[in-house]
């Protein structure tokens, strides 16, 4: 894996990590839920990441052959998916895990370098407890709120798409050019909010996500 590590930047991580409580109690539900319904003995895929995830109620009914853990948590980024690796993937021994990050990160004004780095240390953690985990990495989406940052996310993609052709245990799966018509943004995949994606924004990214479930 081409990845470059910095001892500084992830001594500094896991510091933070050590003594972040944000989205702690967020956390503790998603992990209550799941303790009760989540049978070990049967392959599970994970997907997880912010918001966008979060939302996406009807996964598992997509994809009823298989068992999905949705531990997405509203409103995090890299550095909070990689604070609770533990506890939102390595807990549940994924054969597939999805990740969504990056969307939060840029509109929070984080550093393109910062954000890939975190990438890579959440993809080794992955990687030590199964080095045979499939991990697909959905492309930050466009939206309506966030139109103005197009460039910073189009940055962002081209560096995730480089970074999955590089490891063959890693998958890009392209979710914003599906979004956009003639360069534009298709405005009616949105809620209210112009961020967050209605049933016929979701129809889509099935589109997209079924080809690396099955």
């Amino acid at each position: 894996m081409r990845f470059l590590f910095f001892t500084i930047f992830l001594s500094g991580f896991f510091c933070q990590s050590q003594t972040s409580i944000r989205f702690k109690s967020e956390v503790n539900l998603i992990n209550q839920k799941y303790d009760s319904i989540w049978i070990p003995s049967q392959e599970t895929i994970v997907f997880t990441g912010s918001s966008s995830v979060r939302m996406w109620k009807d996964i598992q009914k997509l994809f009823p052959e298989y068992q999905i853990i949705n531990s997405g948590f509203g409103g995090s980024q890299t550095i909070d998916l990689l604070n609770y690796t533990d506890d939102l993937i390595l807990k549940y021994k994924p054969k597939k895990v999805f990740i969504y990050e990056g969307d939060n990160d840029i509109s929070d004004k984080k550093r393109r370098k910062e954000i890939l780095n975190t990438f890579s240390v959440i993809i080794s953690k992955i990687k030590e407890q199964n080095a045979s985990t499939q991990i697909i990495l959905i492309s930050p989406k466009p939206s309506i709120a966030r139109w103005h940052l197009k460039r910073k996310y189009i940055k962002l993609n081209k560096k995730l798409k480089k970074i999955c052709e590089e490891d063959d245990s890693l998958e890009f799966a392209n979710v914003w050019d599906i979004m956009l018509e003639n360069r534009k943004i298709k405005k009616e995949l949105f809620i209210k909010d112009g961020l967050h994606m209605n049933e016929a924004g979701y129809n889509l990214w099935y589109s997209v996500i079924k080809n690396y479930v099955y």
